[in-house]
C-alpha cells in the first residue's frame, strides 16, 4: 500500500521518468539482435543481404511472440499472486510457461525445417536471395526453443523483481553479438552464416544467465514438479498473455503482406524485386527503435496511469496523459527531423550497395517514417487506455493502424506501383491518429467531467464478531442470494459484508470504491477478458482479497459475492454456498427488484450471471457454479426464509461450526 500512495502523492513528472527509463532502455536491448544484424550484413554481404534476413523475420517474430505469450502471461500471473499473497503456485506457473515456450519453439524449429524453401518463398523470398535466407535461417531456427525460453525467462526475473538481471542477460548477449557479428562477417568471412552464428551465440550465452537465475529466485524455487503441465493454470496465463501475443502476430502479417507486395511490384519496376524488399527491412529496423522507445514510455506509465484512475485522481491521470503524449511527440518529431533532412546516413548505416537501392531506400525513408509521430502517439494511446481499464477502446485501437496500413497497401500500388506501399504508412497514421483523436477527446471530456475524487477517512467497517465459521454466498442474479445472506448473518447473529468489503479494499489501497464495485459489472461484456487482464484492474482485485481475508480473520460472519469462496479457500473454518434458482423465478424476481420488462430481466439475467463467471473464471482457473467447488448448493425458489433455515440447518452440522 505504501508504493501506491506514492503514485498518487509523487510528482508525475519524476514518476514517469523512473518507471519508463528502465522500459525504454529494455526494449532497445531487446531489439539490438536484428538491427546489428541487417548494419553488419548490409555492409558486408550487401542489400541482399538485408532482404534475406528481412524474410527471416516473420519467423523470429512469431517466436517472439509465442514466448512473450507465455512469459508475460506468467510475469502478470506471479504479480498477482504476490500481491494476493497466494504464492504456493508461482513455480509451477513459471515452469509450465518456460515448458510450452521451449515447446513451442520446437514447433517452429519443425514447420521450419519441414516446409523449408517452400516457407520461405510464400513470406517473400526471390531467387537472388533465397540461397541466402536458407543459410541465415537454417541456422536461426535451431536456437528459437532456447532464444524463445530466455525471452519468456527475461519476463518473469523482471516481475519476480530483479529486471537489472534481467537487462543484464539481455545486453550481455546484445553485446557479445555487437562483437561477434564484425569478427564472423568480416575476419572469418563466413558471410550470413557468420551473422546467425553470432546471433544464436548472444542468446545462448542470454539464456544460460536467465536458467542460472532460477536457482536464486526470490518469490518460487523451481523443482521437477514445476514443469508437470497443468491446463488450468496455463488458461490464466495464457489469458494474461494474449495482448503481448497479438501484438507480435499483427507485425508478422504486416510484414508478409508487405514482404510479398514488395516483391510482386517491385519485379515490374525499375528497382527489381530485392532493392524494395531490402529497404523496407532497413527502414523497418529504424521504424521499430523509435516505436520502442514511445512503447516504453507508456508501459512505463502503466502502473502509475492505472493507479491514480483506479483511486478517481483524475486530474493527475491527464498530467499523465499530457506528459506520455508530449515526451512521445518529442522524441518523435527529432527522429522525424533527422529522418527528413539526412535520410541517407540511416541508409547507409545499413550498407549502401549501389547508387539505384540508395536512391530508392532514401526516398521510402522519407515516405514511410514521414508521421511516425503519428503512428507512435496513437499506439501510446491505446496502452493509456489499457492501462486504465478501458479494453473496449484499447483493443481495437492498439490494431487500427495496422488493420488500415493492410488496406491500403493492397489499395494505393495499384496506382503508384511500388512506392504506393510505402505511401500507404502515412495515409494509414493521418487515418488512425483522427480516430485515435475523437477517441481521447471523448476521454479527456470524461475526466474532466469527472473531477477529483474527494478523499474521506471512513471508520473502517470491519465488525467485532464472535469466533466461528464464515458463509461465502455465491449466487446467480436474480436468486435473492444478498437477502439470503443477510436473513442468514441475522439468524447467526453475526455481520453480513456485500458492500462493505469494498470500502474495506478501497480504505486499504487508496482506490475508489466505485471502482472496485465495478469489477464484475456487466459493462465490459464485450471485451471482459482483456478487462480483466489490465493491470489496474487486476490491483483492484487484489486489494478487494485483501479486504475479504480481513474480514474472514475478524471472525464469523457472511460474505455475499466477490469470489470469496476462492479467496478464502485456504481458511478452515469457511462454509462455501451456491445459490441458483429456475429462469423463469430469477426473472420474475428481477422484475419486482427493478421494475423491469420480462424481456429487459432475462437480458439483465444473462448480462449479469455472464460478467459473475467471466470475473470468478479469471481469477479462479475454476468453473463458476461448479459442485465440486461449494459445500452446499441450493435452489432459492423454495424461498428466502425457507433457504436460509436450510443454509442454518446445513451449517449447524457442520464441523466448522463448533463454535458457532
Amino acid at each position: 500500500m505504501e508504493n501506491n500512495n506514492y503514485f498518487g502523492t509523487e510528482k508525475v513528472g519524476k514518476l514517469l521518468a523512473q518507471f519508463a527509463i528502465p522500459c525504454i532502455f529494455s526494449l532497445i536491448i531487446s531489439c539490438l539482435y536484428n538491427i546489428v544484424d541487417q548494419i553488419f550484413v548490409g555492409n558486408g554481404i550487401g542489400y541482399l543481404g538485408n532482404a534475406a534476413t528481412g524474410v527471416i523475420f516473420p519467423i523470429t517474430v512469431v517466436g517472439w511472440g509465442m514466448s512473450l505469450f507465455f512469459g508475460d502471461g506468467a510475469a502478470a500471473s506471479l504479480s498477482v499472486s504476490l500481491g494476493r499473497n497466494e504464492t504456493e503456485k508461482i513455480h509451477k506457473g513459471v515452469g509450465n510457461a518456460v515448458l510450452c515456450s521451449f515447446l513451442s519453439g520446437l514447433v517452429i524449429i519443425a514447420i521450419s525445417y519441414l516446409c523449408g524453401d517452400g516457407l520461405l518463398r510464400l513470406i517473400g523470398a526471390t531467387d537472388a536471395n533465397l540461397a541466402m535466407a536458407h543459410d541465415y535461417g537454417i541456422i536461426i531456427y535451431a536456437m528459437m526453443p532456447l532464444a524463445m525460453t530466455q525471452n519468456t525467462l527475461a519476463s518473469i526475473i523482471r516481475a519476480d523483481g530483479s529486471p537489472r538481471y534481467a537487462m543484464g542477460a539481455m545486453l550481455v548477449g546484445a553485446v557479445i553479438n555487437i562483437i561477434g557479428d564484425p569478427v564472423a562477417v568480416f575476419v572469418l568471412d563466413l558471410g550470413i552464416k557468420g551473422a546467425a552464428y553470432a546471433t544464436i551465440l548472444g542468446q545462448f550465452v542470454s539464456f544460460l544467465i536467465c536458467a542460472a537465475y532460477l536457482f536464486k529466485s526470490k518469490t518460487f524455487r523451481i523443482s521437477a514438479g514445476s514443469f508437470r503441465l497443468d491446463f488450468a493454470l496455463l488458461k490464466g496465463i495464457m489469458a494474461l498473455g494474449t495482448s503481448s501475443l497479438l501484438t507480435q502476430l499483427s507485425i508478422v502479417v504486416i510484414t508478409v503482406v508487405n514482404n510479398i507486395l514488395l516483391v510482386r511490384y517491385g519485379a515490374e519496376s525499375v528497382y527489381g524485386a530485392d532493392i524494395p524488399l531490402a529497404a523496407f527491412v532497413v527502414i523497418m529496423k529504424l521504424f521499430q527503435i523509435v516505436l520502442n522507445i514511445a512503447i516504453g514510455i507508456a508501459a512505463g506509465a502503466q502502473p502509475i496511469v492505472g493507479y491514480n484512475y483506479g483511486a478517481k485522481k483524475y486530474n493527475r491521470v491527464k498530467s499523465l496523459l499530457k506528459m506520455v503524449v508530449a515526451w512521445t511527440f518529442l522524441v518523435c518529431l527529432v527522429c522525424t527531423v533527422l529522418f527528413e533532412a539526412i535520410p541517407e546516413v540511416f541508409i547507409r548505416m545499413f550498407g549502401a550497395d549501389g547508387e539505384l537501392y540508395t536512391q530508392f531506400a532514401v526516398g521510402c525513408l522519407r515516405i514511410y517514417l514521414s508521421l511516425i509521430i503519428f503512428t507512435c502517439v496513437q499506439k501510446v494511446c491505446a496502452i493509456f487506455l489499457q492501462s486504465i481499464g478501458h479494453a473496449k477502446a484499447a483493443a481495437p485501437l492498439s490494431v487500427l493502424r495496422d488493420v488500415f496500413l493492410i488496406v491500403l497497401s493492397l489499395i494505393v500500388p495499384m496506382f503508384l506501383g511500388v512506392t504506393g506501399i510505402f505511401w500507404a504508412a502515412p495515409a494509414a497514421d493521418i487515418l488512425a491518429m483522427a480516430i485515435t483523436a475523437v477517441v481521447m477527446a471523448g476521454l479527456w471530456k470524461e475526466l474532466s467531467a469527472a473531477g477529483e475524487s474527494k478523499v474521506t477517512e471512513p471508520v473502517l467497517p470491519v465488525y467485532p464478531t464472535k469466533e466461528g465459521v464464515v458463509v461465502t454466498i455465491s449466487r446467480e442474479h436474480g436468486s435473492a442470494g444478498k437477502r439470503i445472506g443477510q436473513v442468514v448473518a441475522e439468524k447467526l447473529g453475526v455481520p453480513c459484508y456485500y458492500k462493505e468489503m469494498i470500502a474495506v479494499a478501497a480504505q486499504e489501497s487508496g482506490l475508489a470504491e466505485e471502482f472496485i464495485s465495478n469489477l464484475n459489472s456487466d459493462e465490459n461484456a464485450v471485451m471482459r477478458e482483456l478487462y480483466l487482464g489490465t493491470s489496474v484492474v487486476q490491483e483492484a482485485i487484489t486489494a478487494q482479497d485483501h479486504a475479504i481475508r480481513k474480514i474472514a480473520d475478524a471472525g464469523s460472519c457472511v460474505i455475499v459475492g466477490r469470489s470469496a469462496d476462492y479467496v478464502l479457500r485456504n481458511y478452515k473454518n469457511v462454509v462455501r454456498i451456491f445459490i441458483t434458482a429456475p429462469k423463469s423465478y430469477r426473472t420474475k424476481k428481477v422484475m419486482e427488484m427493478y421494475g423491469d420488462s420480462q424481456e429487459q430481466a432475462k437480458k439483465s439475467i444473462e448480462r449479469s450471471d455472464a460478467a459473475r463467471k467471466s470475473y470468478y473464471e479469471s481469477i479462479t482457473n475454476k468453473r463458476w457454479g461448479d459442485s465440486h467447488s461449494y459445500e452446499l448448493c441450493v435452489d432459492s425458489s423454495i424461498g428466502v426464509e425457507e433457504t436460509a433455515n436450510l443454509i442454518l440447518s446445513y451449517i449447524h452440522t457442520a464441523p466448522v461450526a463448533a463454535n458457532v
